[in-house]
């Protein structure tokens, strides 16, 4: 297996890795007369809070035409977790690549500090929600006449999941193409990225390091789908042929996962909704039918009754109403997620069909590649 940090971290100690993050990515700087061709890696010799030395930082030192020194610091820690705290780390790496300057008299007393870059590259599901500042984290109000004296610095998020994938798509460098690979969503979306990895190298053949790194990348990834059965090849091309061998087994795989978290789903809320409907029903029967049979034995035996009625029948019915439910909420997450919002004409009518409909529809899902593909004429008009 892969370990994400490192692969990482041979992916952006290339320069050309570097030059297509910043301009893709970070394209503000660009204006300050980035020159890539004389950049250069930074050997960091600071440690962490632990007191280990830190491997997953990447420095990296853009000259500029204006004889200016943008230090471009990248924290390559790609965990599926938030750090709340990061602004405060970033700080702390900051200074501490100050002192390193000073400390090898590369700084003189008088001389002006070199403006540095931090950048945060988060590759996790989860969208980040932590402050990009350390003001943020600050305990002071706005007005505080404390703020002069407090320590203020900002980081830039690169928070790969949070990027569009129509956006995405139509970047071509491939920096855009490892931020894809990470977030694919289905099989076949897989494939396709596969192909335009093997198409870039195609039209750039001098960059075999960089090749053998996404040929780890999308080994990675194929691993991650957990294919059952699957020896995956060590070369690229190959592993896009065993693919596209298996595609029709994979999507079945991929279907019964579906399948099984759309009942899942159906159950947990049916029976929901039925214990709650069970529940009222019971409460109501009960003293109806206590008050006719009388005030003190309809009151103990019709609650009793209709409590177990009431939670048999709403049970049963909420289970199959939820079944059901359950099959209308997946699909129309999935055409959503795949295809962008739906017409107010096109959800309503996928509430209103039957489960064999629904079925039909969640199998035609896996090879549709827009909402016409997927649905008769009449239903997109």
């Amino acid at each position: 297996m892969v370990d994400s940090d490192s692969l990482y971290h041979r992916l952006f100690s290339h320069p050309l890795m570097i030059e297509g993050l910043v301009r893709e990515f970070v394209p503000e700087i660009l204006t300050v007369d980035i020159d890539f061709e004389r950049s250069e890696r930074v050997a960091a010799k600071f440690h962490s809070h632990t007191g280990r030395r830190r491997e997953s930082d990447i420095i990296w030192r853009l000259p500029t035409g204006a004889s200016l020194d943008v230090y471009l610091y990248l924290i390559l820690e790609f965990q599926s977790r938030i750090d709340w705290w990061m602004a405060v780390r970033m700080q702390v790496y900051v200074g501490l690549l100050w002192q390193q300057l000073i400390a090898e008299q590369r700084l003189k007393p008088g001389d002006r500090l070199p403006p540095i870059l931090p950048i945060v590259l988060y590759n996790a599901d989860r969208r980040w929600n932590a402050p990009t500042g350390s003001r943020d984290l600050i305990a002071l109000p706005d007005n505080s006449p404390l703020w002069p004296w407090q320590p203020h610095i900002r980081y830039h998020l690169l928070d790969e999941g949070a990027f569009a994938g129509e956006e995405m798509a139509r970047r071509e460098s491939l920096v855009a193409l490892l931020f894809r690979l990470e977030h694919y969503r289905h099989p076949q979306e897989l494939i396709g990225l596969i192909d335009e990895v093997v198409g870039w190298f195609h039209h750039h053949p001098d960059h075999e390091t960089l090749r053998h790194l996404f040929t780890e990348l999308i080994r990675q990834a194929v691993e991650n789908t957990k294919v059952e059965g699957a020896t995956i090849p060590e070369d690229m091309l190959e592993i896009r042929a065993m693919l596209a061998t298996r595609s029709r087994e994979w999507r079945n795989q991929w279907h019964e996962v579906w399948k099984a978290e759309a009942i899942a789903e159906g159950k947990a809320e049916g029976k929901a909704e039925g214990k709650a409907e069970g529940r009222a029903e019971g409460k109501a029967e009960g003293k109806a039918e206590g008050k006719a049979e009388g005030k003190a034995e309809g009151k103990a035996e019709g609650k009793a009754e209709g409590k177990a009625e009431g939670k048999a029948e709403g049970k049963a019915e909420g289970k199959a109403e939820g079944k059901a439910e359950g099959k209308v909420e997946l699909l129309l997450r999935q055409l959503k997620r795949r295809f962008g919002p739906l017409s107010d004409d096109v959800e309503a009518q996928i509430r209103a069909a039957s489960n064999d409909m629904l079925d039909e529809w969640g199998e035609r899902i896996l090879d549709a590649h827009s909402l016409a593909d997927l649905f008769p004429q009449n239903l997109m008009r």
